[in-house]
């Protein structure tokens, strides 16, 4: 490998872009199989059930690797680790374009979930890094490349899998991972910015354990149904886990004490201060009302005409309809930069969200028209990159330097279970109320509806929480103790 550049001869307009780059890989890798879900049963030999689990697989993965990577990030080096999880993505990719056996595409979904841990390093570099006139606008541009992934995302793999093998989705998945690595390791500098100590092993199986408990019963519970047996007992499971898990992390010394052997995994003292814990539920419920309408639009373009309400899109063309929201937020990021500086981030958020609550009334009340799904498709990312751009910057005024990494994959994490409960009431609502256009069952426009208006419910109560977040003015960032601060000086 080449040798790095050193920080002093990496421009911050690189770094910027090299580690904004990675929220495309992240979003790439949430949609990379949505396209051909259905037709993979008949693909790799397997059951529409079977199929289901590619996108459970990866989402799972992510949610433990996002905190794991996160906390190892903030001891041995972020840009350390954030190499490391884009490798771990690379090679399932490269594993998932060489094989049409299920079981081998389903363990490369799952090693693509490595990509989940990519965004709260990028950003925690750049805090580290950056002058600090330019944190702002850099951790507003990474997070817009989320939402923006996942709308180019989409026309991209539609094309591919209506023109081309689906293996090439995997291979050029691969090589985009190649790339993204090669420019970190050239233009971002390593944060010498270190916590120290010992990884909470234990920790980390206990977050686990509960984490895979809790997406299994949200992802499965539609299939399972949601009063059976195993989504009862995952449910049950998952609430006894993270009490055992958070009783455990408490016992354990916050990190920066000279007296901590091994630091939790996740300080819920920190996480507990009323900045972090409302900007996490209120993160909850953003990427719910955010992918309300991408997942939706998406749905409404593909259907046919009979429905009342679709518009008989192929997976392409529909793909092209969402494109417009994803440049806008990529488009607004500056704005979001911008408004965070100016008035702050609590106020940004709160505009953000307000925004998307009222953008998804407006698409419970108004008719299916082409141009409305379109306009309101735009003012949700409008909404998307303000909030989503101001999370980070909330996240980062309340936890001390060196518990940025963890602090931001936790709160990726929750964004992360807004997202996968928003499909599982999509899945649980349109599912409920159908009708049969030529033999094939769709969703009603009223399911539809429906969904919306919890969609607009989410986005309304995140800006009403985001309310309630302390003043900007009354956080500063949390001073290291002597111990901390001796860590942070003679990091390597």
């Amino acid at each position: 490998m080449p040798t790095p550049v050193r920080a002093g001869r990496a421009s911050a307009r690189l770094v910027v872009l090299a580690l904004a780059s990675c929220g495309l890989v992240v979003s790439l890798m949430q949609t990379i199989v949505m396209p051909l879900l259905p037709e993979f049963p008949r693909l790799l030999n397997t059951t529409p059930a079977g199929a289901a689990w590619l996108v459970t697989a990866n989402l799972i993965a992510g949610a433990v690797c996002a905190p794991v990577l996160g906390r190892l990030g903030d001891m041995f080096g972020k840009r350390r680790l954030l190499l490391v999880a884009l490798a771990v993505m690379v090679a399932g990719s490269a594993l998932g374009a060489l094989s049409d056996a299920f079981v081998v595409v389903l363990i490369a979904r799952a090693l693509q979930g490595a990509a989940m841990g990519v965004v709260p390093l990028g950003i925690s570099i750049m805090r580290d890094e950056l002058p600090p006139e330019r944190v702002g606008g850099g951790i507003a541009l990474m997070s817009s490349t989320l939402g923006a992934g996942g709308a180019i995302g989409l026309p991209l793999t539609g094309v591919v899998a209506e023109h081309f093998s689906w293996h090439w989705l995997f291979g050029g998945a691969a090589v985009f991972g190649l790339i993204e690595m090669l420019l970190i390791w050239r233009v971002v500098p390593e944060s010498p910015v270190r916590s120290g100590g010992r990884f909470d092993l234990v920790g980390a199986a206990g977050l686990s354990a509960a984490l895979i408990c809790l997406l299994l019963a949200i992802t499965q519970g539609n299939g399972w149904g949601w009063a059976s047996v195993p989504v009862l007992v995952l449910f049950a499971a998952a609430a006894l886990l993270f009490l055992v898990w958070g009783v455990y992390e408490l016992r354990l010394a916050p990190p920066g004490r000279a007296e901590a052997t091994r630091q939790p995994l996740v300080d819920l003292r920190v996480s507990a201060r009323r900045q972090v814990l409302l900007t996490n539920i209120a993160s909850v419920l953003v990427g719910f009302a955010m992918f309300t309408s991408f997942m939706v639009s998406a749905q409404i373009f593909q259907a046919p005409d009979g429905t009342g309400y679709g518009f008989g899109m192929s997976l392409t063309v529909s793909g092209i309809a969402l494109l417009p929201g994803g440049l806008m937020m990529v488009a607004f990021s500056p704005v979001t930069a911008y408004m965070s500086s100016r008035f702050g981030p609590r106020i940004t958020f709160v505009i953000g969200a307000a925004i998307m609550g009222a953008a998804n009334l407006a698409r419970a009340v108004t008719a299916h028209e082409l141009v409305i799904v379109i306009v309101a498709t735009g003012v949700t990312s409008v909404g998307a990159a303000l909030a989503y751009g101001a999370i980070p910057a909330m996240i980062m005024q309340a936890v001390p330097v060196t518990e940025t990494a963890a602090a931001n994959s936790l709160n990726t994490l929750a964004r992360s279970l807004g997202t996968s409960t928003c499909s599982a009431v999509v899945a649980a609502v349109t599912t409920a109320s159908v009708m049969y256009v030529g033999g094939v069952e769709f969703p009603t426009a009223w399911a539809y509806t429906v969904v919306f208006l919890i969609g607009a419910g989410a986005g309304l109560l995140a800006s009403v929480i985001g309310l309630f977040v302390p003043r900007d003015g009354e956080v500063a960032d949390l001073p290291l103790s002597e111990t901390e601060d001796h860590r942070v000086r003679t990091a390597p």
